[in-house]
């Protein structure tokens, strides 16, 4: 009876607690399915998204059999806002959107049509294109197109005239320019000057031509040279162009220690036009993207280009996930065409890759959803305040952050003339006061011989600057005159 008993009670608690584990199990694979769902009020009255989406980092990743990523804690916050609960499904084919040569929609855009999905979360570029056929709500994160190089592809082999490197084509020019001009006044100053020069007629004048570029290209290796400046105007000028030449020279090594520190060369792509000119490097985009396309429909002489070369070699430039691609720039001489964002992260995660500064069309990643489903407005509103709360910011700092980002140096680019505008202003400044010296020191001197020869000021000052500036002519036939006396 005992023995009976006892097995009873045993049977009845095994019961109870098997009871108990079915329904626990049933409460945890329900969550599972059901993501988002609001704990307030019963989940019966929550509507159900199917939420397609493609496995892109950092936007959806697997982790643990399990999704996470930007749009996922996107699609999280959403959920919790408007109190939906989801599905998530990736694409079956890979395919971001494309029109297909049948004429019907690849990828999410095509799930979305189909209604095999409510909404399609993902960064799915917003186009025109896509527009006519679905709905987007506000972008929730911006980007352009941008190329993704490896950085071993773009160091090149030393110059010999790298030592030029500090300084763009146009600062040498107009340091050229200067040099040449500094001289003249110089020269012309030095003629000028009675100080400098008192007899035109018996004494030699120091500062030729020839003397003055030797004295300003001594200035430039800041060392001294003859002929010694005596008169205040010379002085001036000379002044002027040692504080040219000394700015000028701090600038150039500053520059140049920048480059030769920075650990790489100048990008020698800059551009999507540099990516054309040049043969070294194969380049393509996603298969079936709106990058491709952009490329496509564009009337820029430069994007079409692009887009004729990827056409033509469409099977092996063109990539199928935006994985690929990145691997294919580490692996090979390849720069992908892609979504900047996207790139910047790349970027970060491996610090051998770089992206080319210039970024082209401005464009936005937006949720898709069926034409007129009720869920745009309320998906845009959602969106829009989570921008305005910092909530988009953080979740941008979350999955970008990376300590490549805080080890990155800033990009080095030879020094522009703007920058040194107000160097070449003092010394065109400089110059003038010393020309304007110079012929108030004529004119003092012009001004005393019209005195004592009671002849007119303005005759000896046109007399004593026509002796100055032709004094090789007359030297000659003073010359001459004298010989002939002789004779």
């Amino acid at each position: 009876m005992d023995k009976g008993l006892s097995f009873l009670l045993c049977v009845i608690a095994t019961m109870l607690l098997l009871g108990e584990s079915s329904r626990t199990g049933t409460s945890r694979n329900d969550d599972a399915l059901s993501q988002g769902t609001d704990s307030r009020g019963p989940e019966e009255a929550l509507p159900t998204l199917t939420v397609t989406t493609i496995l892109e980092d950092p936007y959806v990743m697997v982790r643990s059999a399990e999704l996470e990523g930007y749009c996922i804690d996107l699609l999280k916050a959403l959920a919790a806002m408007l109190r939906f609960r989801y599905r998530v499904k990736v694409v079956g084919d890979g395919q971001y959107g494309a029109v297909a040569p049948s004429g019907n929609w690849t990828g999410m855009i095509g799930e979305v049509l189909r209604r095999e999905a409510d909404i399609a979360v993902a960064p799915l570029t917003v186009t025109s294109a896509r527009e006519e056929v679905v709905s987007f709500t506000t972008p929730f994160l911006q980007t352009g197109i941008g190329i993704l190089l490896r950085k071993e592809t773009l160091s090149q082999e030393m110059s010999f005239f790298h030592f030029l490197a500090p300084f763009s084509k146009e600062t040498w020019t107009g340091l050229l320019f200067a040099y040449v001009l500094t001289c003249f006044c110089l020269f012309l100053v030095a003629r000028l000057s009675p100080c400098e020069w008192n007899e035109p007629k018996n004494e030699e004048n120091h500062f030729t031509f020839s003397n003055s570029l030797w004295f300003g290209a001594g200035a430039l290796a800041l060392q001294g040279v003859t002929p010694r400046p005596k008169a205040l105007s010379v002085r001036v000028v000379a002044a002027v162009w040692w504080l040219f030449t000394i700015a000028l020279l701090a600038a150039y090594i500053a520059n140049f220690t920048a480059l030769l520190s920075s650990g790489s060369e100048q990008l020698p792509i800059q551009t999507f036009e540099d990516l054309v000119k040049q043969r070294k490097l194969e380049f393509g985009t996603l298969e079936g993207s709106s990058t491709f396309y952009f490329f496509k429909n564009s009337k820029n002489p430069i994007h079409q280009m692009i887009y004729e070369y990827m056409d033509k070699r469409r099977d092996h430039v063109l990539v199928k996930t935006y994985q690929e691609a990145v691997q294919r720039v580490m692996e090979s001489n390849y720069a992908f065409i892609g979504e900047s964002i996207s790139q910047d992260l790349a970027a970060a995660r491996h610090c051998n890759l770089i992206r080319a500064p210039e970024v082209i069309g401005a464009r936005g990643f937006g949720i898709a959803t069926t034409q007129a489903s009720p869920w745009t407005k309320q998906l845009s509103v959602a969106v829009l305040k989570l921008r305005e709360s910092g909530d988009l910011d953080y979740l941008r700092n979350k999955w970008w952050e990376s300590s490549c980002l805080h080890r990155s140096r800033e990009r080095w680019s030879p020094l522009q003339p703007q920058a040194l505008g107000g160097l070449f202003l003092t010394l065109a400044i400089g110059l003038a006061l010393g020309v304007i010296a110079a012929v108030a020191e004529l004119s003092n001197r012009s001004r005393r011989a019209a005195g004592h020869a009671k002849k007119s000021c303005c005759a000896v000052f046109t007399e004593e600057i026509c002796t100055r500036l032709h004094i090789k002519k007359n030297t000659r036939q003073s010359q001459e005159t004298s010989g002939r006396a002789n004779d």
